[in-house]
C-alpha cells in the first residue's frame, strides 16, 4: 500500500456518498475518502457488498453507513440521500462509482444490454447528482465521476461502457458550468487499465494483458490506490479551482500509438 501523501484528515469533517462504494475502484475511494477524515455512505445494490466495506472502515476508526439503493431509481437515491443527512447531517461529496459491464460485439449486443449499462453509468450518475444537488448547493459540494478512456478510441467489444461514459463526461462537463454558480464543483478520473479489479481479472485474458502493458508508457497497470490519490486530490480543497475537469489516470496508455496489437 502507498503511503498516505495528504495532509493528516485532510477531509476532516466532510460527508460523502459513494455509489458502487462497497467493491472495485470506488470501494477503494471510498476506503481513502475515510482514511483522509470523511464519514461516508456506501451505496450498492446489494447489502452484502456493503456491510463487509462499512465493517472495515468501522474498524479502522473511520465512521461508514452502508445504504441499498438501485441508482437506476431515482426514488431510491432520494432516500439513501435521506438517510446519509439522518445519520451524518450534511454531504459534501458525491462519487458516482455504479457502473455495469461486460464483454460483447455490437451485432450482437441486445438492445435490453446496451440499455442497462447506460441505465446504471449514465442515468443512474445523472440520478444521484440530480438527488444531491440541494444539499452540495448548501455545502458548496464536490462530485466526482467514475469515467474511462475506452470512448477515446474505438475500443472492440464495449461500444455499450464507451457510449455510457463518454455521456459521463458530457455530463460532468455540463454540470460543471450550471452549477458552478452554486460552488459545486464537479469533476470525473477516467482510469486505465487497473490490475488489481474484478473487470480486469475477469475481462481481459492473460495474453491480452501483456499486449496492454506494453502499450502502457510507464511500463505497469494501475493499482486501485492510483485513482484513490488522484481522487482524494480532486475532493479536496487542494483543487477547489478545478472544474469541469476528466483527469486521466492510465500511465499515458490513450496518448500511445503502441495499441494492442503492437
Amino acid at each position: 500500500m502507498m503511503e498516505n501523501i495528504f495532509a493528516e484528515k485532510i477531509l476532516a469533517q466532510r460527508v460523502a456518498f459513494v455509489t458502487g462504494g462497497g467493491t472495485g475502484i470506488t470501494g477503494g475511494v471510498a476506503r481513502a475518502l475515510a482514511e483522509n477524515g470523511a464519514r461516508v455512505a456506501l451505496v450498492s445494490r446489494k447489502m452484502e457488498h456493503l456491510e463487509p466495506a462499512a465493517e472495515r472502515i468501522n474498524a479502522l476508526g473511520g465512521e461508514a453507513l452502508a445504504v441499498v439503493a438501485d441508482v437506476r431509481q431515482p426514488e431510491e437515491v432520494e432516500r439513501a440521500i435521506a438517510q446519509t443527512l439522518e445519520r451524518f447531517g450534511s454531504l459534501d461529496i458525491v462519487v458516482n462509482g455504479a457502473a455495469g459491464n461486460f464483454l460483447c460485439a455490437a451485432e450482437e449486443l441486445s438492445p435490453n444490454g446496451f440499455g442497462t449499462v447506460v441505465d446504471i453509468d449514465l442515468k443512474g450518475t445523472f440520478n444521484v447528482c440530480r438527488a444531491a444537488f440541494a444539499e452540495l448547493k448548501k455545502s458548496g459540494g464536490s462530485i466526482l465521476n467514475i469515467s474511462a478512456t475506452l470512448h477515446y478510441l474505438g475500443t472492440p467489444y464495449q461500444l455499450h461502457v464507451s457510449a455510457a461514459k463518454a455521456g459521463v463526461d458530457a455530463l460532468t462537463r455540463n454540470l460543471a458550468v450550471e452549477w458552478g454558480r452554486h460552488g459545486i464543483r464537479v469533476n470525473a478520473i477516467a482510469p486505465g487499465p487497473i490490475e488489481d479489479t474484478e473487470g480486469m481479472s475477469r475481462l481481459v485474458p492473460e495474453p491480452v494483458k501483456e499486449k496492454l502493458k506494453r502499450g502502457i508508457p510507464l511500463g505497469r497497470f494501475g493499482r486501485i490506490r492510483d485513482i484513490e490519490q488522484a481522487a482524494i486530490f480532486l475532493c479536496s480543497d487542494a483543487a477547489s479551482f478545478i472544474n469541469g475537469a476528466v483527469l486521466v489516470v492510465d500511465g499515458g496508455q490513450w496518448l500511445s500509438n503502441r495499441m494492442v496489437g503492437g
